[in-house]
């Protein structure tokens, strides 16, 4: 059963002290905008590093995580407070299972977020994952098809393992950027975006070391090789999408069950019926009327008026 209860943000005071003023001047900039809560949805495929992500961001070892344990099936929200704001976390089960898109996640998913309000999708995958491939771009159509393409508007772009080295040939930004590139590609054609849409739409990446083996700077915050703070990155980005002017995704069942198939042909109904009344019942009724006409004489009386009108 999903957590739902509101405790106290303890984690946060885990953080080292430059990162946690950061984060409480950006909880301040959300509340100025009068927005008191946050509901955060984590979401990708299995073992690219969802639930430690969670971890990270609050403070605290919420979610249960083993090498040797397979995922939960079913969602987990943890609920933070401080300084009389609200922070909803949701960590969700891997959305592939045997090659394909699992369904029952999926179901398990949207079933629980009922009635709830996204305000940021995390989408997770590895930095260090080289190739993607159409297993990602059905994930992709799987969420959007699930929330709609506003979702996106709503979306970060998280990679894990950023304490990495890049492969020969590359320096750490160059390949931060094609791999940032090549799956913001995927999302994309996977959320079915048109031209104008996809060129107007920036997801931003953040990027994330989930690890303890991540490396701190002189003020103790665990940073990137790049020199990043990343756990104040990552919350001043959810910030700016918060901000951008896009509407949060609340989730009611119209969204989950989507459009009614048999609604799709309601609006034709009148010009059907229209069609059929002048193209074949309006002809039908001429014929009946026409032949009622003719048999209105008697066969006798017809044959006698054609033959008077002889003449011999």
């Amino acid at each position: 059963m999903a957590s739902q209860m509101i405790r106290e943000w303890a984690g946060i005071n885990s953080f080292a002290p430059a990162t946690q003023t950061k984060l409480l001047e950006l909880l301040g900039k959300l509340k100025q905008e009068n927005v008191n809560s946050l509901t955060v949805l984590v979401m990708g495929k299995g073992g690219v590093g969802k639930s430690s992500t969670v971890n990270s961001l609050l403070g605290e070892r919420a979610v249960p995580i083993s090498p040797f344990q397979s995922e939960g099936t079913r969602p987990l929200m943890f609920s933070r407070s401080r300084a009389g704001f609200t922070l909803n976390v949701i960590d969700t089960p891997g959305l592939i299972e045997g090659g394909y898109v699992s369904g029952m996640a999926l179901n398990n998913i949207k079933s629980f977020l009922l009635n709830k309000t996204i305000d940021v999708l995390l989408y997770v995958d590895r930095l260090d994952a080289y190739r993607v491939d159409n297993l990602d771009k059905e994930v992709v159509k799987a969420i959007t098809y699930s929330f709609g393409k506003g979702i996106w508007n709503r979306a970060l772009v998280v990679l894990t393992h950023a304490q990495l080295s890049p492969p020969d040939g590359y320096a750490y930004e160059g390949f931060v950027s094609k791999r940032s590139e090549a799956l913001l590609k995927i999302v994309r054609l996977g959320a079915g975006l048109k031209k104008q849409d996809a060129q107007a739409l920036t997801i931003p990446v953040v990027l994330v070391e989930n690890s303890g083996r991540c490396n701190k700077n002189e003020n103790d915050e665990k940073v990137l090789p790049n020199g990043t703070a990343w756990i104040s990155h990552l919350v001043q980005t959810m910030t700016e999408v918060i901000l951008n002017g896009s509407k949060s995704i609340h989730v009611d069942k119209k969204l989950i069950e989507g459009p009614n198939p048999n609604d799709k042909g309601k609006l034709l109904i009148p010009l059907l019926l229209a069609i059929q009344y002048f193209c074949v019942i309006k002809p039908i009724e001429r014929a009946i009327t026409s032949d009622i006409a003719k048999e209105s004489r008697p066969s006798w009386e017809m044959r006698d008026s054609g033959a008077a009108g002889r003449k011999f």
